[in-house]
């Protein structure tokens, strides 16, 4: 079998920056066993899968699709890059005329449109809940060290614990931050949290004027680190419209490739995240 498969850095305009993701198209459902087998070997935070519904659809006409993603060791119930880079697939690569391709997940109904040089996405918004600062302060440690906390949230929806950094930190500390990702494991052992978010607020009088930062960890699904995260972003941008009292929101993920993500909180009490993204390989994988 020969499957079409991109790989497509997200939330960037520029390759090598963002999140990369394997996108591969499919005519038909593969075997769960294939699907890991293929991430693993892309060996990405991320392999997306688009699979057709309807036999007289191709990618180039239909307006929409079963959307799967998988890490290399689990299949994951919500991907920001790796939607993105899936529609920037079939609007950039095979030129789909629909201006709204609906993909069908785990999360439900996703819909994706393309607006100007980005591609906005309609999420869930999944808001964290505030904890005591002492509740959980094994990862928190594991985490941040010794570093001042201002809050701790859990959103039970996505298992994602956000610590939030004191606000005189100065940004160079949340990207100085190394977690052992053996560490957060560890400790870890009631599995509550499926995922680790650090950020701190930003400086939005300069430019480009970043509303908030963040990094993203998640070793339970085999990443010690993801870039640039989506599904993130759909527990931080309820809590920073909060904080800061605002519905459009400019976000920066300071990995080490580094990303920027468009956030507006919609009054249906859905997100809109917005980013761009640009195909860096095109090939076929023979399976």
């Amino acid at each position: 079998m020969e499957i079409p498969v991109f790989t497509v850095d997200a939330f960037t305009n520029l390759p090598f920056k963002g999140n990369p993701a394997a996108v591969c198209l499919l005519l038909h459902e593969l075997q769960d066993d294939m699907y890991q087998k293929i991430a693993a070997e892309m060996n990405l935070s991320e392999t997306a899968f688009i699979i057709r519904l309807n036999s007289k659809d191709d990618f180039s006409s239909g307006a929409r699709f079963c959307l799967r993603w998988f890490s290399p060791t689990n299949e994951v119930p919500l991907c920001g890059h790796a939607t993105l880079a899936s529609a920037a697939v079939l609007f950039y690569k095979k030129k789909n005329v629909n201006p709204t391709v609906v993909f069908e997940t785990l999360s439900g109904e996703l819909y994706v449109r393309q607006q100007g040089e980005s591609i906005v996405m309609d999420f869930p918004l999944n808001k964290p809940t505030s904890l005591g600062l002492n509740e959980f302060k094994d990862i928190v440690n594991a985490a941040v060290g010794d570093q001042p906390v201002q809050e701790v949230c859990l959103c039970g929806t996505t298992k994602k614990l956000m610590v939030r950094l004191a606000d005189n930190c100065d940004r160079s500390v949340l990207t100085s931050l190394q977690p052992d990702p053996a560490v957060l494991l560890r400790v870890d052992t009631g599995g509550r949290v499926r995922g680790l978010i650090v950020t701190m607020i930003g400086a939005p009088g300069c430019q480009p004027g970043y509303d908030f930062y963040s990094r993203n960890f998640s070793p339970w699904f085999g990443i010690p680190e993801d870039p640039v995260t989506g599904s993130a972003h759909t527990v931080l941008a309820g809590y920073w419209s909060e904080k800061l009292g605002k519905k459009k929101m400019l976000a920066y993920q300071c990995s080490s490739r580094g990303g920027e993500l468009e956030l507006e909180l919609r009054d249906d009490g859905r997100l809109n995240i917005a980013g761009q993204a640009v195909t860096v390989l095109q090939g076929i994988l023979t399976v």
